[in-house]
């Protein structure tokens, strides 16, 4: 990945929705922004389908990113919270497929895994490894937003695992195979 490729990471929420954009040129991470889209304020669960889709809309012409990793929906005890969220994560997608953005989905354990080295890990957790990694100043406002972001770098972690056999490795597990005498 020696080209820059600008990479949308979207935590989906239908009361706070975290982005976080980065820009990876020779492997270099920078970071361009990172922020939450507050949807509490609408009281119809359209209108805040309609916002989600605009300002996704909106983060895409801002910053042409080649990607969108999104957090997939974990799943919980509460259906009609799984609908929600489904719904919210369902129109991030279109709005990124209908700008011809390629679209890929992270498990929440996935990213937290990529990040930190613990799928488990918190979310403050996630946040103090994100900082330390792209360089910005911790505020605990932003969780939401870090975990965006943590989407985006999840991404770009997940595509960088070198190879020796000219195929891309798909996981650690995958490299061990293609690579057994890299192994000491």
């Amino acid at each position: 990945m020696n080209e820059k490729t600008i990479i949308l990471g979207i935590d989906p929420g239908t009361i706070v929705l975290g982005y976080g954009i980065i820009e990876v040129e020779k492997q270099k991470i920078k970071l361009l922004s990172m922020g939450v889209i507050h949807l509490s304020k609408y009281e119809d669960p359209l209108d805040k389908l309609k916002i989600i889709f605009e300002k996704v809309q909106g983060l895409i012409e801002n910053y042409q990113p080649q990607v969108c990793a999104i957090e997939a929906p974990f799943f919980g005890k509460n259906v009609q919270s799984m609908l929600k969220l489904g719904r919210a994560q369902g129109v991030a997608i279109a709005s990124a497929l209908t700008k011809n953005v390629a679209v890929f989905e992270y498990s929440p354990k996935k990213i937290k895994q990529s990040v930190t080295g613990n799928g488990n890990a918190s979310k403050e957790q996630v946040a103090a490894m994100l900082q330390t990694l792209c360089k910005f100043e911790l505020q605990p406002k932003f969780l939401d937003a870090t975990d965006g972001l943590a989407a985006a770098l999840c991404h770009h972690f997940q595509n960088k695992l070198p190879t020796t056999t000219g195929k891309k490795a798909s996981g650690w597990g995958d490299f061990v195979k293609q690579n057994p005498g890299r192994l000491k």
